[in-house]
């Protein structure tokens, strides 16, 4: 079991910039993905990024070409940079990582783009 704490969320303005971060207490090397998820009240949790043990990336259509997941595997952590930002992009952000075995979630951090 690998344990994750979220950091970086706030208050931002209406194209403003956040970057998220996400430690793990282990090794993430077993994880063969990990991503970013969001869930605003009254929705549906929602995958917003995702990348491979490889580097391959995966993103949601709503933040294409504004956010960017990234992985060091040296520090243990998965950042999401966030540009452009939306009051849309509003929610609570979790990330996960997934081994052949497990899958884990970190507690949440609050974003807020608002003006």
């Amino acid at each position: 079991q690998v344990q994750l704490v979220e950091s970086g969320g706030g208050l931002v303005q209406p194209g403003g910039s956040l970057r998220l971060s996400c430690a793990a207490s282990g090794s993430i090397f077993s994880m063969y993905v990990m991503g970013w998820y969001r869930q605003a009240p009254g929705k549906q949790r929602e995958l917003v990024a995702a990348i491979t043990s490889g580097g391959s990336t995966n993103y949601a259509d709503s933040v294409k070409g504004r956010f960017t997941i990234s992985r060091d595997n040296a520090k243990n952590t998965v950042a999401l940079q966030m540009n452009s930002l939306k009051p849309e992009d509003t929610a609570v952000y979790y990330c996960n990582g997934r081994t052949k075995l497990a899958n884990s979630w970190g507690q949440g951090t609050q974003v807020t783009v608002s003006s």
